[in-house]
């Protein structure tokens, strides 16, 4: 009998392009050999994760496949599905400038920055609310199941916050995936403060967060889906590119933070300077497609076209069967990230 790899999950907030995610959390499913023990995720990585969590308790993998399903069907709003394949044929990183670069998006990018989610008074509404309010929380907030986590960054002290167990609510989530200038901020009780607090969009201070994966129960394995391309060769100069690479670079400042302290701590492990019993060894590894990702931007975050959300599954599919048929060998044993040569 095969021995089950037991691996946690790391899920990057990015909007739209959390589709990704999808596709590789759809493909990890299929595999009877992987244990998933924790999951830590931010904004749409958070959402997945209640959606894996709840399915996974109801129905085993075929449930977490499906509920994750659902989930994007809410997403995308129902849309009809022959716009994929008439759009089959066209070149998606075309596509996504047309949509950077198009009046309608200007215009809603213009108006986010002159025009405060405040302003719009008693008809102000996050569009999120009723996907979250539809999670079943009695599963998401279960005992049982893979242990989740949902980053949200404190508005008040820049700090970060991180929700397990009962405290995952249909709040914590939303604040999770609160991008200020679109978004109202959450205001949640905060037992660490004594205060009502709000919140904004956790990838700001943790996208998403590692440390809560470090427990002695969970496994030594932590997979991170990359949805935010880490390199971009090309200097940005047009105002959409430059906004779009400061989006990038302060969405993944977090995540290269705690992949650097790893680094560090597994250099003195190393060298002896500490032992395993002082702290247990970090096993890294990443499923990403930083080629696809550079073909998109954070127009396509924002437009969550069936077109790109189909596009960006199966991506995700395939970048989690590569990465299983060259390194599910390797997990449990050891890291398939070179942390020092990377970020060290």
């Amino acid at each position: 009998m095969t021995q089950k790899k037991r691996i946690n999950l790391a899920l990057q907030g990015g909007g739209a392009h959390g589709a990704f995610t999808w596709g590789v959390l759809d493909r990890i499913l299929e595999d009877d050999d992987i244990e998933i023990a924790g999951i830590s995720g931010t904004s749409a990585g958070a959402l997945n994760g209640a959606a894996l969590k709840a399915g996974m308790i109801t129905g085993g993998r075929e449930g977490a496949r499906a509920n994750l399903d659902w989930l994007w069907s809410q997403v995308t709003g129902q849309q009809d599905t022959r716009l994929v394949d008439w759009m089959q044929g066209f070149d998606i990183g075309k596509m996504a400038r047309a949509i950077e670069y198009s009046p309608a998006f200007a215009a809603m990018d213009l108006w986010s920055r002159v025009v405060s989610p405040y302003s719009y008074g008693p008809f102000y509404r996050n569009p999120l609310i009723p996907i979250v309010e539809a999670f079943d929380f009695g599963k998401v907030c279960a005992d049982v199941g893979p242990d989740l986590f949902i980053c949200a960054t404190r508005v008040r002290t820049g700090k970060i916050r991180v929700f397990s167990g009962d405290d995952i609510t249909t709040d914590a989530i939303l604040a999770s995936a609160c991008l200020p200038t679109v978004f109202q901020a959450i205001e949640i009780d905060d037992p660490e403060t004594g205060r009502r607090e709000p919140y904004w969009d956790g990838g700001y201070t943790g996208n998403p967060a590692l440390f809560p994966l470090f427990a002695r129960h969970l496994p030594a394995d932590i997979v991170i889906i990359n949805i935010n391309p880490l390199e971009r060769d090309s200097l940005p100069v047009t105002t959409q590119q430059i906004q779009n690479r400061i989006n990038e670079i302060s969405f993944n400042s977090s995540l290269l933070r705690e992949l650097r302290a790893i680094s560090f701590v597994q250099r003195l492990l190393d060298d002896g300077t500490l032992t395993a019993e002082d702290k247990a060894p970090v096993l890294v590894h990443m499923i990403a497609d930083d080629g696809l990702m550079n073909e998109l931007s954070v127009a396509t975050k924002l437009v969550p076209s069936i077109y790109f959300i189909e596009k960006l599954k199966a991506a995700g599919r395939a970048a989690a069967e590569n990465f299983l048929a060259a390194h599910k060998k390797d997990l449990n044993k050891t890291s398939t990230v070179d942390l020092a040569d990377t970020y060290g």
